[in-house]
C-alpha cells in the first residue's frame, strides 16, 4: 500500500471508529434508568450487558480469523450492518416493554435473546479494525496506531453521552439515532475504506489460544483490568440515581455528562500522551493502574456529584493509557499472519471483563452501593503487583512489549 493510500485508510478507519464508539457509549447512561422503568432489578439490568459481552467473547476470535481469510473491510462491514440491525431489534423490544405490551420475565428473556444475536454479529467490527491498523503500521508505529484507534473510539464516546441527553425527549430517542448512524457508517466504510488483501486467504488460518505464552500475560491483565472497570461503570448509573436522588431522565443526563468528561480524559491520554510519549506497551499498562486505583478509592469515599464526576475523569485517563498498551503489546508479540487472530483474542478481553464485572458489580451493589468500588480497588492493587513481577524483565524500547 502506497503512503497516500495508507493515509486515506487511516483517516477512513478512524472516522468509522468514531461512530462505533458513539454507538457503544450511548447505551450506558440510559440502560440503568431505562431498566428500572421496565421493572427490572439491578442484577437483571446488568446481566443483559453481561450476557451480550460473553457473546462477543465467544464470537470475536472467530471474526478475527475470518478477517485474515476474507479481508478486514468485508468483516468490518458485516459487523457494522449487524450492529444496525441488532440495534433496531433491541429498540423495538424496548418500545414493546415501555408500552407494557410485554412485561416481566417474558420481556427480559426476549431482550436477552435479541442482545445475543446483536452481539454475535457486531463483534466483527473491532477485531477487524484493530487488525487493519496492524496491517498498515510498522512495528515502531504500532502502539501509536492502536492509540489513534482508541482516540477515535473516545471521540465517539464523548459524542455518545451527548446524544444520550436526548433521553429528555424519549428514553429510546438516542438509540434510534445510533441505529441510523451505524447504517450510514457501514455505507461510509464500503465507499471510502481501501481494501487490504487477506493475510491468510487459504482456509488454514492461524489459530491462537488464549493461553499462548506470547500473549497470555496481556490477556490476563486485560481481562482482570476490564472486570474491575466494569464493576464500576455498570453500577455508576445506579450510583448517580440513588446518591443524588435523580429521576430516570436526570440520571441519563447527569451520568451522561460524567461519561463524556471521562471520555475526554481518555481521548487526551490516547491522542496526546500516547502519541508523544514513545513508551512500550507494558509501561503504559503499569502507569495506568495507580490512576484507576485512585478513581475507585474516590468512588468508595465520596458520593457528591462533583466527586463522582472527578472520579470518572481519573478513570477515563487511566483506561486511556491501558487500552493501547494492551492491544499493541499483544499485536507486537505475534507474526503478521496472526494479526487477525490476536486482534480477536485481545479484543475479547474487554467483553469478557464486562461479562464478569457486570454480574459481580450488580450483585455487590444490591448488597451495598459502595462494595463494587472497594472491590475494584483491591483487585487493581493485586493486578499492579502481578504486572510489576511479570513485566519487569521486558525491554525498554518502543517496540518491546
Amino acid at each position: 500500500m502506497d503512503p497516500t493510500t495508507i493515509t486515506t485508510a487511516k483517516r477512513s478507519l478512524l472516522a468509522s471508529l468514531v461512530i462505533v464508539g458513539m454507538g457503544f457509549s450511548v447505551l450506558f447512561p440510559i440502560l440503568g434508568p431505562l431498566g428500572r422503568e421496565l421493572g427490572f432489578n439491578e442484577i437483571q439490568i446488568t446481566s443483559i450487558i453481561a450476557i451480550s459481552s460473553l457473546t462477543v467473547v465467544l464470537s470475536a476470535p472467530m471474526w478475527g480469523r475470518l478477517s485474515d481469510r476474507w479481508g478486514r473491510k468485508k468483516v468490518m462491514v458485516i459487523g457494522l450492518f449487524g450492529f444496525t440491525g441488532g440495534t433496531v431489534l433491541f429498540n423495538t423490544v424496548l418500545h414493546i416493554g415501555l408500552s407494557e405490551i410485554l412485561t416481566g420475565m417474558s420481556l427480559y428473556v426476549l431482550l436477552v435473546i435479541v442482545r445475543i444475536a446483536h452481539a454475535a454479529v457486531m463483534a466483527a467490527t473491532l477485531p477487524a479494525s484493530n487488525a487493519y491498523m496492524a496491517d498498515i503500521t510498522s512495528l515502531n508505529e504500532r502502539t501509536k496506531g492502536m492509540g489513534a484507534l482508541g482516540a477515535a473510539n473516545n471521540v465517539g464516546a464523548i459524542m455518545g453521552p451527548a446524544v444520550a441527553g436526548l433521553a429528555v425527549v424519549s428514553l429510546l430517542t438516542p438509540l434510534w439515532i445510533v441505529a441510523v448512524l451505524a447504517c450510514l457508517n457501514g455505507l461510509f466504510v464500503i465507499r471510502f475504506l481501501p481494501d487490504v488483501p487477506p493475510t491468510s486467504p487459504s482456509a488454514a488460518t492461524p489459530k491462537l489460544s488464549y493461553l499462548d505464552s506470547r500473549i497470555w500475560p496481556f490477556i490476563l491483565v486485560g481481562v482482570v483490568m476490564f472486570s474491575g472497570y466494569a464493576l464500576v461503570q455498570q453500577t455508576m448509573g445506579f450510583r448517580y440515581q440513588d446518591a443524588l436522588g435523580l429521576s430516570a431522565q436526570e440520571t441519563a443526563q447527569t451520568f451522561g455528562l460524567a461519561m463524556m468528561l471521562s471520555a475526554v480524559a481518555s481521548l487526551f491520554a490516547q491522542a496526546i500522551v500516547v502519541q508523544r510519549w514513545s513508551a512500550p506497551p507494558r509501561v503504559l499498562l503499569i502507569t495506568s493502574i495507580p490512576l484507576l486505583f485512585l478513581a475507585f478509592v474516590l468512588l468508595y469515599f465520596f458520593e457528591t456529584e462533583i466527586m463522582l464526576t472527578v472520579s470518572m475523569v481519573v478513570l477515563g485517563l487511566g483506561m486511556g493509557l491501558s487500552g493501547p498498551g494492551l492491544m499493541a503489546g499483544a499485536s507486537l508479540a505475534v507474526t503478521a499472519e496472526e494479526q487477525g487472530a490476536v486482534a480477536g483474542i485481545a479484543g475479547s478481553c474487554g467483553p469478557l471483563g464486562f461479562f464478569l464485572g457486570t454480574l459481580i458489580g450488580g450483585a455487590l451493589y444490591q448488597t451495598d452501593p459502595t462494595l463494587p468500588y472497594i472491590t475494584a480497588a483491591v483487585v487493581y492493587l493485586i493486578l499492579f503487583l502481578y504486572m510489576l513481577r511479570v513485566f519487569q524483565g521486558l525491554g525498554d524500547t518502543a517496540t518491546d512489549v
